[in-house]
């Protein structure tokens, strides 16, 4: 039978918008839908507004550091109604090329909700069209804690409708979303507290990095409660956030920001009615070429919950309308992606964590820890620099790069394609320093601090 589109593609996000480009300029027919705001979580609520916050704080930093360098300079106070209009604007922009992009390339837009009817049908803006292959894009979604009081706290999206500046802010939460705002919010000029379960923040990072980044933490004056659970919240008496902690202490705020974790956008979506299956997770399960359970379906970006970047999901999602539609089938691969957390000091990371790197065999552990020139003359707290680079006994291969320090985004960049390509520690060793620089410490990094899993391989 004919069907209306040759793609559908449910989500108008980062991998959603690309799949769907992509497959119309190899000539598909193609429609898009999406029921909240074209660019997804990245453009509208994520990294680019986060991004804009994390330049103003950076902004205010500067300010206090330039009497150091001769400037006459002070801080007088913070606008956050002034920055909002500023951010908002650029969101808007963004927002509107998605959809330029889109009719560009030939799609058909559907401003509305989606849902799977059968593995060929979508029901979507009041009508039912089917399609020869769908791609399920619909991204994630920030989930409460399961406590008392829950309502009275805000995720992530929240954050962006805020009107002022809270003078006290808890968040609840190590992971990057919730180090980046602390560390926001403080450099704007919020005290903050921040409450997390395990000793180090930021899980799954190497450890070296989130001790690190723990004492950078600590040294600027974020007040961190840690091995501690969030047990409750409650409306305090002067109108503000009483949060009560499993060991019973508790902290009163203007706001809480519970940043616990994220979760597919799966709820209504119509996964039972197409046979679409999900992990014990909740995820969409998905094969190596991202093919659901159904074969003519497939899921792309955060719904899968295999590494939630952007990047990543622009790559899977331009790989795939390759695949489908360009004659050219080919994969985005998983491993070596470089990634970065706006935290204060930034982190930038790629590869693999020492231990990772260590369970599979003997890695030489090469490291440095200094005062970046600036903050020499500045004297600010909590700016050390920390670079790591984990190498493979065996075959002399960089496994892992990992940075704390300013620019460490930037520079992990550069880093990556070495990395992704395979470079030795001796390619590292013979690359000369552009100086001064933080960056040049990646190549002249030369004396091994450690090794480790050599008693992991002898077993």
């Amino acid at each position: 039978m004919p069907y209306d589109y040759d793609l559908f593609v449910i989500g108008g996000g980062s991998a959603g918008v690309r799949c769907a480009r992509i497959s119309a300029t190899h000539g598909a027919k193609v429609a898009i839908a999406e029921e909240r705001f074209w660019g997804g979580t990245c453009v509208n609520v994520g990294c680019v507004p986060k991004k804009i916050m994390v330049n103003a704080a950076e902004y205010g930093q500067w300010i206090a550091d330039a009497p150091a360098f001769g400037w006459a300079a002070q801080r007088t106070g913070f606008d956050l109604a002034r920055l909002a209009a500023a951010r908002d604007a650029e969101v808007a922009r963004l927002n509107g090329i998605y959809g330029k992009l889109l009719q560009g390339a030939g799609c058909t837009i559907f401003e509305a909700r989606a849902t799977l009817v059968d593995p060929h049908t979508v029901q979507v803006g009041g009508r039912r069209v089917t399609a020869e292959r769908i791609v399920i894009a619909v991204g994630g979604k920030p989930v409460r804690p399961e406590v008392p009081g829950a309502e009275l706290g805000m995720v992530s999206d929240d954050v962006f409708g805020l009107k002022e500046l809270p003078r006290r802010l808890v968040v609840v939460g190590s992971g990057y979303i919730g180090l980046e705002f602390g560390c926001v919010f403080h450099g704007l000029g919020s005290e903050v507290d921040i409450v997390y379960r395990n000793e180090l923040p930021l899980r799954g990072f190497d450890n070296d990095i989130r001790a690190a980044l723990k004492e950078a933490l600590a040294a600027q004056g974020i007040r961190q409660h840690a091995p501690r659970q969030l047990a409750r919240l409650d409306r305090a008496a002067g109108g503000g956030v009483a949060v009560t902690l499993d060991d019973g202490s508790r902290i009163e705020a203007d706001a809480v920001l519970l940043a616990t974790g994220r979760a597919p956008n799966l709820h209504g979506l119509g996964c039972d009615a197409a046979g679409v299956e999900c992990t014990e997770m909740g995820a969409i399960e998905v094969d190596e070429d991202h093919r659901t359970t159904v074969p003519n379906i497939f899921a792309i970006g955060d719904v899968t919950d295999k590494l939630n970047l952007t990047p990543m999901a622009t790559a899977v999602g331009h790989a795939l309308a390759d695949t489908l539609f360009g004659k050219t089938p080919r994969r985005a691969s998983y491993r070596d992606v470089p990634t970065a957390v706006f935290t204060s000091p930034p982190i930038g990371t790629v590869g693999m964590t020492e231990a990772d790197a260590a369970a599979l065999g003997p890695v030489d552990i090469y490291t440095t820890r200094f005062t970046p020139m600036r903050h020499s003359i500045s004297r600010r707290e909590g700016r050390k620099a920390l670079m790591k680079l984990v190498v493979c006994q065996r075959t002399r291969r960089v496994l892992g790069a990992h940075m704390l320090g300013e620019d460490s985004p930037e520079i992990m960049q550069g880093i990556g394609i070495a990395v992704a390509m395979g470079a030795t520690k001796e390619d590292f060793d013979r690359t000369i320093g552009i100086h001064p620089t933080a960056a040049e410490e990646f190549v002249t990094l030369r004396t091994r601090t450690r090794e480790a899993g050599v008693r992991a391989a002898a077993e």
